[in-house]
């Protein structure tokens, strides 16, 4: 058997069918199913039928998926570390959503990277329903996103930072300052970062509810640059209190009260099990939770107008 075989089996086995393995892998759904076939042969076993309600795996099937998982996990591991071992370096890979990176992971990473001259952290901007699968293949080593109310088994969950989120306005726009309904601004004008494109976490969440048309959406490619159009425009924003509360306190930004424009979030860490967490996810899995973690991600500088590029790591936005 083959790293590549297995890569597919696995992916099969997550995402409950060969189409949907097909695309996360980029490749046909016939190159998956020629994979599998190997691997039967090989193994002389089904591994999976299809039925009505999806794939039915057999227990040779689901062993082979956990010890594929493991084995993928090894050699990934395996080559990152020949790699840092030649370069005196380690690496640590962050998967977060859109909103953390903006906002918190700034001072984090600047705070936790700090703290070790050898180390380097590679963060990439994901949608948050692919943390867990990026956890399961091991393409990351440690992620960030909304809180979860359903925990994968194979992961384990860590809150460790609520947040508020509120509607703001420029100072001279006419609902500054007002308490209104959902029915009050639903047809205003929207001005928004990437998060709010997603599905999941606070800021989507608020959108449904207040049930605001698509089509009177704008998203920016940050929350910082919709932030500054709303300053000098006439839209309303969705903004995290801490981020925005020095324009509030300076009046180049105002309020629009009321209880269904404003809501709350939990951003939670996301990891394997600690025997297969690489030793600088350990350790971040440990710091996060510190009162000085905390403090580094409301005080961090967080990102300006432009795309998000700090100089203490990579930064990969997919």
């Amino acid at each position: 058997m083959t790293p590549t075989q297995l890569r597919a089996f696995t992916s099969v086995v997550r995402l409950g069918s060969v189409k949907a393995a097909a695309a996360e892998l980029g490749v046909t759904e016939a190159a998956v199913s020629l994979h599998v076939a190997h691997l039967r042969k090989e193994l002389e076993d089904r591994l999976f039928v299809p039925t009505a309600s999806g794939l039915a795996f057999t227990p040779g099937g689901l062993r082979l998926a956990s010890r594929a998982v493991e084995i993928l996990g090894l050699q990934d591991r395996t080559v990152r570390e020949v790699s840092q071992a030649g370069d005196g370096r380690r690496l640590l890979r962050l998967a977060t959503s859109s909103l953390f990176a903006e906002h918190a992971a700034p001072g984090l990473i600047e705070l936790f990277a700090g703290r070790a001259d050898d180390l380097d952290v590679e963060l990439s901007v994901r949608q948050p329903a692919q943390l867990p699968g990026l956890l399961a293949a091991r393409t990351v080593d440690l992620a960030v996103g909304p809180a979860l109310t359903q925990v994968p088994d194979f992961l384990v969950h860590q809150p460790f930072l609520t947040y508020e989120v509120v509607t703001v306005v420029g100072p001279r726009h006419p609902l500054a300052g007002r308490t209104l309904t959902a029915a009050q601004v639903r047809d205003q004008r929207w001005l928004l970062g990437p998060s709010a494109a997603g599905d999941q976490g606070a800021i989507p969440g608020l959108l449904r509810r207040l049930g605001v048309p698509e089509a009177q959406q704008s998203i920016f490619q940050s929350d910082a640059a919709a932030v500054e159009e709303t300053r000098r425009g006439e839209g309303l924003s969705l903004a995290l209190r801490f981020a925005v509360a020095a324009d509030l306190a300076a009046g180049r930004l105002a309020l629009v009260e009321g209880s269904a424009l404003r809501a709350s979030g939990t951003w939670a860490a996301l990891a394997l099990p600690a025997h297969s967490r690489p030793p600088a996810a350990a350790e971040l899995w440990r710091f996060i939770t510190s009162p000085r973690a905390t403090q580094a991600m409301i005080r961090g500088a967080g990102v300006r107008v432009g795309r998000f590029r700090p100089s203490v790591h990579v930064t990969l936005w997919s």
